[in-house]
């Protein structure tokens, strides 16, 4: 078989949001794609801009197993990894219940591990590769009502941390991105969950000042946003470990280094 010289990309959550811009966006830049996400429907632009959608969820190992032995089949190589899928498991710890809070874990940590498992093989031996794990600023700084969504993605961080440090030697860099919120589906869902769990009950209040915040009156970027920074780290030839990717994410961060525990809390519940 003839592989293709263009570098191969598998990007997960390929259907909506920075996932789709993202793959979208690699197409025209020359890279070989394919999208990977439940909802094949939504990644019809993607086939018809070069690409390959295939359907994967994140929570069955068998199609995980499948479609990387699919992409390595046909290509012989992956060098680009994007886990971009994810969602936000809201609502109140004391009210989600345990079933929903491991399947946050399967979905934002567990799949894009075993992602990685699958792929790293095929990238040490050809010494070269990028992962990228898309984070969020809710992976440094955590708020009330997102308790497995943050437990989520602070545990892909030291994941990631301790992932860089293993696999540097074989020449494979592994990438932390950051963003803030961005217009997608995702605050819908989360909402939603929020509402489902919470609404009614010890924290209602919580849940009322969360959903009628000024804050949310305020316009997202658009996903294009953070997908100029992930082409950003996926070009560096000496890629930073972390890249916060949204306007306000910086100064989130930043009361989050500077102010005491105290503090940053008491500032958060001000706006709840």
């Amino acid at each position: 078989m003839n592989f293709p010289q263009k570098p191969v990309a598998l990007i997960t959550g390929a259907s909506s949001g920075i996932g789709k811009d993202l793959a979208l966006r690699m197409l025209k830049s020359g890279y070989f794609v394919y999208g990977l996400a439940r909802r094949v429907e939504n990644m019809r632009d993607i086939e018809d801009a070069g690409g390959v959608a295939l359907s994967m969820d994140l929570a069955s190992d068998a199609s995980m197993v499948s479609a990387v032995d699919r992409i390595l089949h046909e290509q012989g190589k992956i060098d680009i990894l994007v886990n971009s899928a994810g969602y936000g498991q809201m609502g109140a710890i004391e009210d989600v219940p345990l079933g929903a809070a491991r399947q946050q874990m399967d979905v934002n940590l567990f799949g894009a591990a075993r992602l990685v498992q699958l792929c790293l093989p095929a990238m040490r031996a050809q010494r070269a590769g990028k992962i990228i794990n898309v984070s969020s600023i809710g992976g440094r700084c955590a708020f009330p009502l997102g308790g497995w969504y943050h437990a989520s993605k602070f545990a892909l961080e030291g994941y990631s941390d301790s992932l860089r440090m293993e696999v540097k030697p074989f020449g494979i860099d592994v990438i932390v991105i950051e963003p803030g919120g961005t217009e997608s589906e995702w605050m819908s869902t989360a909402d939603a969950e929020m509402e489902r769990y919470s609404s009614k009950g010890a924290y209602s209040n919580l849940v009322s000042a969360a959903t009628s915040s000024s804050l949310r009156d305020r316009k997202l970027p658009p996903a294009g946003v953070v997908t100029d920074v992930i082409m950003k780290a996926i070009k560096s030839r000496n890629p930073k470990a972390r890249f916060l990717a949204t306007r306000g994410a910086g100064m989130i961060i930043f009361l989050r280094k500077v102010l005491s525990d105290r503090m940053f809390d008491r500032i958060v519940m001000r706006q709840f």
